[in-house]
């Protein structure tokens, strides 16, 4: 495994204002060796900050969603790993968390440890959101009746996979059905999925119309996910 046992993997899309914050605590992570920020279609310069901070960047000429930008993420750290013994594991961190994202460390320790294949982020620091409510309900609904297990916080996006599990789950569930997926998928397939808590912290999202229109696409994505799946 090369030195950095773990790759920070962060999707990002018009995050120009969070971006630096968030890469440069990434930076700071135990066994981080990379930091890798996928710009997914940003109109702003979310790409350039990501960069100016330290990261290694791909971009999406277009808007791909979050499933693909994972995958391009993944691809970009398996060929930098071509060449040694063992892949890194993969964190993936999403790119609002801002400093909070200094503290995600023990998510990896349970992969690192070999106890668990996948972690899921539970934060500790829980800040009221202006919706959600029904997409976790459908998302953990639906991951217990797959699986006979119950998350906490289904829809995180703070997970470490090893290498393998990253693998298993190919291809990804598109745009953000991909966390509801993954767990099923990689459950299934008799994988080791844990959820750890964190302290980290989310952007707080509104209740203005775009900010409806996300959480409505958003639920179209888990169900679809979930249709697919049983």
């Amino acid at each position: 495994m090369p030195a950095g046992e773990v790759a920070v993997v962060i999707p990002a899309r018009n995050e120009a204002d969070r971006i630096e914050a968030t890469v440069t605590a990434a930076l700071g992570l135990p066994k981080a060796g990379l930091v890798l920020v996928v710009d997914d279609g940003s109109t702003d310069d979310t790409a350039a900050r990501a960069a100016q901070a330290g990261a290694a960047v791909m971009r999406h000429a277009r808007n791909r969603g979050k499933g693909a930008a994972m995958e391009t993420g993944a691809e970009a750290v398996r060929l930098l790993d071509r060449d040694e013994p063992e892949p890194r594991h993969l964190l993936f961190l999403d790119a609002d968390l801002g400093e909070s994202a200094g503290r995600a460390g023990p998510l990896a320790e349970p992969v690192l440890a070999g106890t668990a294949d996948m972690t899921i982020a539970v934060f500790t620091n829980i800040v009221k959101l202006g919706g959600h409510g029904r997409v976790v309900k459908l998302s953990r609904a639906g991951i217990k009746r797959a699986t006979g297990w119950e998350p906490r916080q289904p829809l995180n996006g703070q997970r470490c996979l090893t290498r393998a599990a990253f693998e298993a789950a190919r291809p990804l569930a598109a745009g953000f059905g991909v966390e509801t997926a993954l767990t099923i998928d990689l459950m299934r397939k008799g994988m080791r999925v844990t959820e750890v808590e964190v302290d980290l912290a989310h952007r707080a999202t509104g209740t203005d119309l775009r900010a409806q229109l996300h959480r409505a696409r958003q639920l179209a994505d888990v169900a679809w996910a979930l249709a697919v799946r049983r």
